[in-house]
């Protein structure tokens, strides 16, 4: 039978009819083979448990559909390429998904391998199937820089189809578990990368969503690809053990069992196993041997309800002695991804550690699946399940994160910061609970409850006492946040800050107000080169009309931005705006006044360190923007080797502020000496920002000082005060070379 390609762009009817598709009125032309024949049977099964026969016909018509469009391909492992959709929608029936859901994971690659196209789909399975297919499928038009920006930007997409339906998501990781279950007919390097990348942001996917068994599969698989060796040695390390422990661990169950059952609690104790994974990173992070890691025993107690939960803690207890500190309630606070279990720490016969989770059957079909667990797509925000609410505000979050991102790269890391999170507990003054990660400071709390509150943030209250905004912070503290109208985040925030919402929210602040400190002075310089070539009858003319008009492709805020960074030379554009390109393009000599609130576009050079006061002349730096240097800087004498791009400046008279200088302090070489000069400036109110010593000789060394001063007069008193100190030889202000 023949069946081209090219005709899967066609209308559906002409697909339909040319293919042999069937509708619901016709049957396939096509059979499967045997082995296809006993995979269908199987995922048929499945559905069967679940579903209702009219949603089974409709997964019917779409794989028969996908076998079609798949018609002639194969995989590298040389079966039907209809096998893997396949595959992946029987990973989504197994978790008791919806039929759209299965459908899309049976038709999730048509659209990036064949021709069929949305369109196609969705006049066939309808709009929602359409786009959740569409949401899964890679960006296959573009060109990308390297394969980090690619994995960036089909994350990205992919991120805000999640945000329209978290279902795009639970398709894509079954479509990567199954690639990782087959990744043996593929190259090394493709081996790596593949198992790379699902380490990186789709294990932490599966965990944030609290699909602990998908996680699991996801580390062993990467672990057996990424080290081969490594995993079979672990592998047999661990079969060894269970060898030695089986007797041990039979007998600690045994005792389990026995007091619950003279309690009257009816509970299932099963026996916990690390996975290869959990062995590895333990190993490596806690720089324990594997015997250490093996030494504690793991078991499960599942309950009928939460009451028995609590009474199955009080009788563990009892049997054994519980580790003091190691006792964690997740069912009265549950994790991010809804996660629920009691969790404690024993000491068994001889001193064996003995790990306990106790859980309902509904917590522990809630932590294998996560949100694939008991399904309800679409229901209202009262009616949905724990899980699927923090799904949804995670999914907001990225989404946030996305549109504040200045690309696709940072927007990718600002994830995988959000990925790995050590839950720490807080409260607002209030009352109410929050959830940060382990290291979270006051400025992640800020932003946590809502950006103006973090943009605005000045300080902090820890328990009611004040405390730095860098102080991390612990379970069961109350924070409160003060805020002032003037508040502003500063580039050191992000030093402390580590959850991805706060990251993120500073750099879009910081971006934005370089930008419009950018416009600003971008606007100025233009004004002045302007006001050089300008004639009277021009002055009139709007600076902002003049750019539109000679610059239609761009816009006015690009232009003075560009301007303001030393992208373009104001003199250059003042003589394109007025139609001058044969004006002279030398700079004005009228001085150009530093006010000291032009923000971070104004540069201060550290090699000559101006303070106001200071005769200063400005150099504008490709992509730096203006620089300040002082009159008599050595690297200023070089730079005059570009007229164009020097702007006399002077400072003005109501300048305020502090600016960083350094001096050199030539003094005796005796112990403490540092100590009392950091004792003196500190005495009269200065902050030492640096301090580095030279030995000069036997008998004096060489220090110099890095401090924040407002003006050279200030700096003369600080050195006046300092000559005069016992020691002293010598006090110079210090540039660098």
């Amino acid at each position: 039978m023949s069946t081209p390609l090219q005709v899967l762009g066609a209308s559906f009817n002409d697909v339909t009819r040319r293919l042999g598709l069937y509708t619901t009125t016709s049957r396939p032309q096509l059979l499967p083979s045997h082995n296809q024949r006993q995979s269908f049977t199987g995922f048929e099964d499945i559905l069967t448990s679940y579903l209702p026969p009219a949603q089974i016909r409709e997964i019917k018509r779409a794989y028969f559909y996908a076998e079609q469009a798949h018609y002639g391909q194969a995989r590298r492992t040389g079966e039907p390429y209809v096998t893997h959709p396949l595959a992946v929608a029987t990973v989504l029936a197994t978790m008791h998904m919806d039929h759209e859901s299965i459908m899309a994971a049976l038709l999730h690659d048509v659209i990036e391998d064949t021709g069929v196209t949305k369109e196609d789909i969705r006049t066939q399975f309808g709009e929602e199937v359409a786009d959740l297919v569409d949401g899964v499928s890679k960006l296959t038009q573009v060109d990308f820089d390297s394969a980090e920006q690619k994995q960036a930007e089909n994350f990205q997409k992919m991120t805000l189809a999640m945000a329209r339906d978290i279902r795009v998501i639970l398709v894509k990781l079954a479509d990567r578990l199954h690639n990782m279950r087959t990744l043996g007919a593929l190259k090394p390097e493709a081996k790596k990368r593949i198992a790379k990348e699902t380490l990186d942001i789709y294990a932490p996917i599966a965990t944030r969503l609290g699909m602990n068994e998908v996680r699991i599969e996801f580390e062993d698989l990467g672990l057996r690809t990424l080290y081969p060796m490594r995993a079979r040695r672990l592998e047999a390390a661990r079969e060894a053990a269970r060898g030695r422990r089986k007797q041990l661990i039979e007998h600690v169950n045994e005792q389990l069992e026995q007091a619950l059952s003279s309690e009257g609690i009816e509970g299932l104790v099963i026996g916990r196993e690390k996975h290869l994974y959990s062995i590895y990173s333990k190993m490596r992070e806690k720089r324990k041997s594997f015997s250490d890691i093996m030494d504690i025993f793991a078991f499960r107690i599942i309950c009928d309800d939460v009451d028995a939960c609590y009474r199955t803690l009080g009788i563990v207890h009892s049997l054994y002695k519980p580790v003091p500190g190691e006792f964690k309630d997740y069912i009265a606070i549950p994790k991010a991804n809804g996660y629920q279990s009691l969790h404690t720490v024993l000491k068994g016969m001889h001193g064996v550690p003995i790990e306990i989770q106790i859980r309902t059957r509904d917590m522990e079909d809630m932590a294998n699946n996560g949100i694939a667990a008991h399904w309800l797509y679409k229901s209202q925000q009262d009616n949905a399940n724990i899980p699927q609410m923090r799904a949804r505000e995670w999914v907001q979050g990225l989404l946030e994160m996305q549109q504040t991102a200045g690309n696709s790269l940072e927007f990718i890391e600002s994830v995988k910061v959000d990925l790995f999170p050590d839950e720490v507990y807080v409260f607002t003054p209030k009352g109410a609970i929050m959830e940060l990660p382990k290291g979270a400071c006051a400025v992640d709390f800020a932003y946590a409850v809502h950006s103006d509150v973090g943009n605005r943030c000045v300080a902090c209250r820890i328990n009611r006492q004040l405390a730095p905004l860098s102080e991390p912070l612990e379970s069961g503290v109350t924070v409160e946040i003060v805020t002032s109208p003037a508040g502003r985040p500063t580039p050191s925030w992000l030093n402390f800050a580590v959850t991805a919402r706060a990251r993120s929210q500073i750099r879009h602040f910081l971006k934005q107000q370089h930008r419009e400190e950018s416009v600003t002075l971008g606007r100025k310089l233009l004004e002045k080169a302007l006001a050089a070539l300008q004639t009277d009858t021009d002055a009139s003319t709007p600076l902002d009309h003049l750019i539109e008009v000679c610059y239609p492709n761009t816009t006015c805020e690009d232009i003075l931005t560009d301007i303001a960074l030393g992208n373009q030379l104001p003199q250059v554009v003042a003589a394109h705006l007025l139609g001058q390109p044969g004006a002279s393009l030398e700079n004005d000599h009228s001085a150009m006044e530093i006010k000291g609130t032009e923000g971070y576009v104004l540069v201060y050079a550290k090699c000559c360190c101006p303070l106001p006061g200071d005769p200063i002349e400005g150099f504008l730096s490709p992509d730096r923007g203006l620089v300040v240097h002082r009159e008599n800087c050595r690297n200023l004498s070089d730079l005059r080797e570009q007229p164009e791009r020097l702007m006399p400046l002077r400072w003005d008279d109501q300048i305020e502020g502090l600016y960083p200088v350094a001096i050199r302090i030539e003094m005796a070489n005796k112990r403490g000496m540092i100590a009392t000069l950091a004792t003196k400036l500190s005495g009269i109110g200065l902050n030492i920002e640096r301090i580095s010593t030279q030995d000069e000789s036997v008998h004096f060394s060489s220090i110099i000082i890095e401090l924040q001063l407002n003006s050279r007069v200030h700096l003369a008193r600080v050195m006046k005060r300092v000559r005069v100190m016992d020691g002293v030889r010598k006090v110079v202000r210090w540039s660098r070379r």
